[in-house]
């Protein structure tokens, strides 16, 4: 990327406000005189996708983390897709390994705080109200630098998708749309700022695509709603994997390139955002808050289960056509309810679809 380029893309990002307001030209069944046919609703995008459009998980990169029953003793179980390489793979190994070791059983959700996160861990751990001695951390546990918070050396995935909008960003003319909110199959992209350049999709996961100095382009996950995260003390600490939380409100976008990211809730969300949220500092439970803990059972790796009982979930194909039309519906809501398309989206507003399969 050269100078002439960066400032091109510059210019872009100062524009962008004036170009997001652009829409799309109606249709010709919108043509004056003749009734407007009614625009899909993304979820109607998503029902309507080709079966070869969805992606299988595999059982190995899902946790299946089991808590405590309700209040009025119904059972309740947290899916957590793990992150797909190249990102968070050192803490990845760790969750695995702490899941396999038996050490997430019976430890507990000891944080709460309303529009943020919930974090559960070893209540002996880390946790200002401890009363007794942590429990021992199981042997082969990797050690993480914060350089690997984000990835320098691009995949072809994730370098596909920046060569094709600095392409755009090149050939782009003046009156165009801005060439960053690309709904294209193998190209969706929205702007970013002031986070990150542009975010995208790999792999059904959105990171951030950051240019730093000397043209280096780097990408990182991204704190979007339903989340999962490693909780760490101060750097140089980059934290194990035994404190893990989840993000229950507005993304925290702020957390991006400062803590390992490892994965997303997958079903199940509704156990850990709608948990009593605790008085004390950032939302931990008092001592006389113990009561409000809830008690992690068990966490295992689907592939670990019986074959009868692993889950199977399916991700929409971030490069298919389908989830390309359904993101741009989502950046321009046209269906009967709305009146002004956006002309863009907020990345953690594009969820990408994840169902559950039959066995």
């Amino acid at each position: 990327m050269n100078k002439a380029l960066l400032a091109a893309a510059t210019a872009l990002a100062l524009a962008l406000p004036l170009a997001a307001q652009e829409t799309a030209a109606p249709s010709s069944s919108e043509a004056v005189g003749q009734p407007k046919t009614p625009a899909p609703a993304p979820s109607e995008i998503v029902a309507a996708a080709p079966a070869g459009d969805w992606v299988a998980i595999p059982a190995e990169e899902l946790l299946v983390m089991t808590l405590a029953p309700d209040a009025e003793g119904k059972p309740r179980t947290v899916v957590i897709q793990l992150m797909p390489a190249p990102f968070s793979q050192g803490w990845v190994h760790n969750i695995r390994l702490f899941a396999r070791a038996g050490w997430y059983d019976g430890i507990s959700v000891n944080r709460v705080q309303d529009n943020y996160v919930t974090q559960w861990g070893d209540p002996n751990y880390d946790n200002p109200e401890a009363t007794g001695k942590p429990k021992p951390l199981p042997e082969g546990l990797k050690v993480m630098g914060e350089a690997e918070y984000t990835v320098s050396d691009l995949p072809p995935g994730i370098q596909n998708v920046v060569t094709k909008i600095f392409n755009r960003i090149e050939s782009h003319q003046p009156g165009e749309s801005a060439p960053l909110n690309n709904f294209e199959p193998g190209l969706v992209s929205v702007a970013d700022f002031p986070f990150s350049f542009a975010a995208s999709f790999d792999k059904g996961f959105p990171f951030a695509w950051h240019l730093k100095q000397h043209f280096q382009s780097i990408a990182s996950p991204i704190h979007c709603y339903g989340m999962v995260g490693v909780g760490r003390n101060y750097s140089p600490d980059t934290g194990s994997g035994a404190e893990l939380y989840t993000v229950i409100g507005h993304a925290p976008r702020h957390l991006d390139r400062n803590i390992a990211l490892v994965g997303r809730v997958i079903e199940g969300m509704q156990h850990l955002s709608s948990l009593p949220r605790g008085s004390g500092a950032l939302g931990f439970y008092t001592a006389e808050e113990a009561a409000k803990r809830t008690p992690i059972l068990s966490v295992r790796v689907g592939s670990d289960l019986p074959a009868a009982e692993q889950p199977k979930f399916e991700y929409l194909s971030t490069e298919s056509a389908t989830f390309a039309r359904y993101a741009e519906a989502i950046a321009n809501r046209r269906d009967p309810f709305f009146i002004v398309p956006a002309g863009g989206a907020d990345v953690c507003n594009i969820r990408v679809p994840v169902r559950r399969v039959a066995g």
